[in-house]
């Protein structure tokens, strides 16, 4: 004997106690209280099957397919497409958004789970035990705190890693600038700082590890008498140009500590793999560029209004060329011919005698624009310098442009900006641009 079902049950209760309160066996009150209905839908009901009888109980829609319901032709779509190569690795809630974007598919999380699960689909996304921890508040301005990090992945979905630095705002939690890169290093890290200050301005602080691009090794190793007497150890190069911005640079004493960019990563790598294999990204430079309009993308589906509406960022002064605050320096003296070592090679400050002989400068190096000198506030253009024997006069070496193979690491990103040019002689100029940005940090 087959089993009634359990709307069948519920239905047959709901009729009993209509039917004993139309006879007046019971109140409107109980009926309704029986039911967990209002006495008002009592009242209703009862009318209703005193005129028309028991079918007036049953639901006007039942066994009717919803009006909306999606075709089997669209649901075997949505699973095809979830195979694929290119979909197979999304998490549900990013299939939503890229079955609208891509496939003009409309459709709610909810009914594509039921869809894909009822097809033995899971999300790839994976979901680790909650972990109770109390997370700190968000700062109340946008630009009061920027998190700044890298995470190395297989971003382009082969075996070789890459690293994405990346920062973003504690307030709002916006990407505020991304840049992928060989390795974790200090050009990154100015590529995304460069993204921030252009497009937002100047903020009041950055939250980051204590990695020695950050925090030079020698800072652990005061001890309390160095630090009473006043000892401090220099700041490394991106401390340095902090400093001139006016940044304060806070150092996190946890992964924990800076969260936000921390779950920016578990998100990113989810998703970026993805969106390159849509786009047909394989590449450094192609992947830089597509950066720069995923993020406007990114912030739309994810960040929050700032508590506080005033941005809390700085407009840079005219006076100011991010170029010559975001590279590396070094102090120098200049000969009485205005020439000075670096690197084991020579370089002469074209400043028409603006810098007097024997004078300390600070020689800035860039991949942007290679070797300049700075007197007081004024930055000077430098040429490579050969200097001959003594019986010789010394003469500036002859200029032939060299260009930067493709090849090259500071390739990487640059096709935006203007490529630097070498002289023919100086190609070695490369390999110490290499040997600053890639192993010096301090």
């Amino acid at each position: 004997m087959r089993k009634k079902s359990l709307a069948t049950v519920k239905l047959g209760k709901k009729y009993q106690v209509i039917s004993m309160a139309a006879e007046g066996r019971i109140t409107i009150r109980e009926a309704a209280e029986s039911l967990g209905l209002s006495e008002r839908q009592i009242k209703r009901l009862k009318k209703g099957v005193m005129e028309e009888g028991p079918a007036f109980l049953i639901h006007k829609n039942t066994g009717r397919k919803p009006q909306h319901a999606f075709t089997d032709e669209i649901k075997n779509k949505i699973i095809v497409l979830k195979q694929s190569d290119i979909y197979k690795d999304a998490n549900f809630m990013h299939f939503v958004e890229l079955l609208a974007e891509h496939e003009d598919i409309s459709i709610s999380y909810s009914c594509l789970h039921t869809i894909l699960t009822n097809a033995g689909i899971k999300s790839p996304k994976k979901r680790r035990r909650f972990k109770s921890h109390r997370r700190r508040k968000r700062k109340p301005q946008e630009g009061l705190l920027i998190q700044m990090d890298a995470s190395p992945f297989e971003w382009f979905g082969t075996d070789e890693k890459f690293t994405l630095h990346g920062a973003i705002d504690d307030a709002t939690g916006k990407i505020v600038g991304l840049y992928l890169a060989k390795n974790e290093c200090l050009q990154g890290y100015f590529e995304v700082t460069w993204q921030i200050l252009t497009k937002y301005g100047i903020p009041v602080s950055i939250y980051a590890d204590r990695h020695s691009i950050f925090l030079s090794p020698n800072a652990s190793k005061l001890t309390i008498e160095d630090q009473l007497t006043g000892k401090v150890v220099n700041a490394t190069q991106f401390g340095r140009a902090m400093n001139e911005l006016g940044i304060t640079l806070i150092p996190a004493r946890s992964p924990q500590a800076k969260g936000r960019v921390e779950r920016l990563w578990e998100t990113l790598q989810s998703r970026l793999p993805i969106e390159f294999k849509i786009a047909g990204i394989t590449t450094v430079d192609q992947a830089n560029v597509f950066l720069l309009q995923y993020m406007d993308k990114f912030n739309s589906l994810f960040a929050v209004e700032a508590q506080v509406s005033e941005s809390a960022y700085r407009p840079i002064s005219d006076d100011v060329d991010i170029a010559h605050v975001l590279c590396v320096k070094y102090q120098r003296t200049v000969d009485n011919g205005g020439v000075f070592s670096f690197y084991g090679k020579h370089f002469k400050v074209v400043c028409d005698g603006a810098v007097p002989p024997r004078a300390r400068i600070k020689v800035l190096v860039s991949p942007v624009f290679a070797v300049k000198a700075q007197y007081k506030d004024t930055v000077f253009d430098t040429i490579p310098y050969v200097k001959s024997k003594k019986t010789q006069k010394s003469k500036p070496v002859e200029k032939k442009t060299y260009s930067l193979p493709d090849s090259h690491y500071y390739k990487y990103g640059h096709s935006l900006v203007k490529k630097v040019s070498f002289e023919d002689s100086d190609r070695d100029i490369l390999n110490m641009l290499e040997e600053i940005f890639l192993t010096n940090y301090a």
